[in-house]
């Protein structure tokens, strides 16, 4: 049986999610805060953690950074509400497999642990069997070696923006130059750095993906360039570095700004002299990578300010490609969620067919700060959610569907809301107009309304949702006299 811990301070969120995963066949062990929750972690050795974003002694990206310093191969799911869907994007970056959103369904949750921990066995076994024949069969052909998933497929879109991109992807795709790839978190880079080795003439030959983001300092260096066995402490075995792997193809380097200075100066000698030595080696290999790196800073600014090397970015720089954020991409945005929802109904083995004129209306009018990874996570939830022919507007999360009217209260972010004290509601004249504050008392009072009666008043999930405490919540409860 598959172990589990789950890591929430809110005990009845623990309770619920044993009981539920136990049902299901699962060793469930719970702690109700970071530090119980790292001990527990080493003790058990589980195949998977779930962990809130909130935790009260640690946030959800220390106690992710530890876990992936100590297991880096153990996936994290990240229980979050929808408030916090930007962190959560950005927590993925830090290396968990996935999110899931509160209020928590059963279905949801049993079809993403049941991927994550399958996906994690696969990348284990894929990764072995590889090690295993790298180090007894040296004539193992290039073409074999790459265990990184493929995002063969991806739907390049129908507007000029999209024309624009991928006239540059097949201008660049046949030569040999290094790219840069700017966008935002979940906005496609890597899928486009794909399609960029799918064009070359290395397409028959590996594409080995990296996130920068996700590896310690510590680590960066192993994976890199791989190490000898007995080199370091816990080099119990040879391991064979991402460039190696890309022999022959390309190697992708996600967030290659975070890499710290040290692991920047040996990368910089390699891409010179196409050469390297695995850590603890004295033979060197001959390398023929093409190498593709994506952030989502400028990496020239980054330069200026010390954070990155400034020669290392002019040879990074021979070719710059912009990946646009989906909501300048509004003409492509319903071919992607008819892609992802196709996608869906194969994993989820349904058959929604398409979206109601609400849906796709609150779709266009929503600003995606997730971008497409937050539009592929929505459509999966909304097609678990729906029983119809059409995903409705009552299977969307809450800020989808209030979008326009949060961003009416003159652009005031709500949780900035949600955290000022409102002041008294004045009566007015018969001629007064409207003040701001009456009017964002009056938002105010409707959007707390509104989530407590999504979660039929319960407080504790109100509050959360809201992003605010639970004090905080029955004083505004109290203020407004509901």
């Amino acid at each position: 049986m598959k172990k589990i811990v789950v890591v929430d301070d809110e005990a009845d969120i623990c309770f619920l999610l044993k009981r539920f995963l136990s049902k299901n066949d699962f060793i469930v062990e719970t702690a109700q805060n970071g530090k119980d929750g790292l001990a527990l972690i080493e003790s058990v050795s589980p195949d998977l953690v779930m962990t809130d974003f909130r935790l009260g002694d640690i946030t959800g990206t220390e106690l992710l950074t530890a876990i992936k310093s100590k297991r880096p191969n153990v996936p994290v799911l990240i229980i979050t509400g929808y408030s916090d869907i930007k962190i959560a994007v950005n927590v993925m970056k830090l290396g968990a497999y996935d999110y899931i959103t509160k209020p928590l369904f059963p279905d949801e949750i049993l079809v993403t642990v049941k991927k994550a921990i399958a996906d994690a066995e696969n990348a284990q076994n894929d990764q072995q069997q590889y090690v295993a024949s790298e180090v007894t069969d040296a004539v193992t052909k290039p073409a074999k070696r790459g265990y990184s998933k493929s995002k063969a497929g991806y739907v390049m879109g129908q507007s000029d923006i999209a024309d624009n991109l991928f006239k540059q992807v097949d201008l660049v795709a046949p030569t040999n130059f290094s790219v840069i790839i700017y966008g935002e978190s979940g906005s496609g880079k890597e899928a486009i750095a794909q399609e960029i080795h799918n064009r070359s003439k290395r397409k028959d030959m590996p594409f080995v993906a990296m996130d920068c983001g996700a590896i310690s300092k510590e680590l960066a260096g192993s994976e890199l360039f791989g190490h000898e066995k007995g080199s370091f402490t816990g080099a119990l075995q040879t391991k064979i570095g991402h460039f190696e792997m890309a022999n022959g193809g390309t190697l992708f380097l996600d967030e290659v700004s975070n890499l710290s200075y040290e692991i920047q100066v040996a990368l910089l000698r390699v891409v010179q002299e196409r050469k390297m030595r695995r850590i603890g080696g004295s033979k060197e290999i001959d390398l023929d990578v093409r190498i593709i790196v994506a952030s989502n800073e400028r990496l020239l600014d980054s330069a200026k300010n010390g954070k990155f090397r400034e020669d290392l970015y002019y040879r990074f720089n021979e070719f710059t490609i912009e990946v646009p954020a989906l909501r300048n991409r509004k003409d492509d945005l319903m071919l992607f969620a008819n892609t992802f929802l196709q996608s869906t109904n194969v994993e989820l083995n349904k058959n929604v067919q398409g979206f109601s004129e609400e849906v796709v209306d609150d779709f266009l009018n929503y600003s995606w700060p997730g971008n497409l990874r937050e539009l592929k996570n929505v459509i999966k939830r909304s097609t678990l959610l729906s029983d119809g022919d059409l995903i409705e507007e009552k299977a969307l999360p809450f800020e989808i569907v209030n979008y326009r009217k949060l961003k009416d209260l003159d652009d005031e972010p709500v949780v900035s809301i949600l955290n000022a004290t409102p002041a008294p509601v004045e009566a007015e004249g018969e001629d007064s107009k409207p003040s701001l504050k009456t009017v964002a008392n009056e938002a105010e009072y409707d959007m707390i309304m509104q989530v407590l009666r999504d979660v039929n008043f319960n407080k504790s999930k109100a509050a959360r949702l809201l992003n605010i405490d639970r004090k905080t919540l029955y004083n505004k409860m109290k203020q407004f006299d509901i």
